[in-house]
């Protein structure tokens, strides 16, 4: 099974991706992990994804096309996979649809997590990353990593003024692609604006 997760950062796509790869053994594919990932490295295409990311703006279609291309070509996706964060415009939607066209693949279901901007807000902006592990960690667990004991900090493109702006950016480019898998016929509207255990049992009866 091959799914797409919609949904404006902090929504909770990262969280239900996790429950769907358990359940269901099916590769996580993440653009702002393999993009950060890029950044840590220091790689030619991290350094030029970062100005972008900092700035909470989209990365350019080139590099993240590319990104996913490589990507969906490992074996860990030949069982399905699960796309986090991709496509964010209509136009990558296009390329992607072209890509596993010519894998003679296709998306099965794209599932819409919708929160209230206000809400994402409060829940970016109050969360910590390890530095050390990468665990991503809420108001509850303190100033100090749960697994590994590193001192938590905040991303550059989780302050205030980055996610309002990110917010903009989703509204403007991504939001229009709700209509692009609606008029495809693979559309699940889901409310993220709930406990995690509500919003799994909808995601899990959508994909059943």
């Amino acid at each position: 099974m091959n799914i797409i997760l919609l949904g404006a950062p902090g929504s909770g796509k990262g969280t239900q991706a996790a429950k769907l790869q358990g359940a269901y053994g099916l590769a996580h594919i993440s653009t702002g992990d393999i993009l950060r990932a890029a950044v840590k490295e220091g790689s030619p295409l991290g350094t030029q994804a970062k100005k972008y990311m900092d700035a909470g703006d989209l990365v350019p279609d080139e590099i993240v096309i590319g990104l996913i291309k490589d990507r969906l070509a490992q074996d860990d996706t030949v069982k399905g996979f699960i796309l986090d964060g991709f496509p964010r415009t209509t136009a990558q939607a296009i390329a992607l649809d072209e890509q596993l066209s010519d894998m003679k693949r296709s998306i099965d279901i794209t599932l819409a997590i919708d929160v209230d901007a206000e809400v994402i807000v409060k829940r970016i902006c109050s969360r910590r990353f390890c530095p050390m592990c990468g665990h991503i960690c809420g108001p509850a667990d303190g100033e100090f990593c749960p697994l590994c004991g590193a001192k938590l900090e905040q991303r550059d493109d989780d302050r205030e003024d980055v996610v309002r702006n990110r917010l903009e950016v989703y509204e403007q480019s991504t939001a229009p692609l709700i209509d692009y898998y609606r008029g495809k016929g693979v559309l699940c509207m889901i409310d993220g604006d709930r406990s995690v255990d509500e919003v799994w049992a909808d995601v899990r009866d959508a994909v059943a």
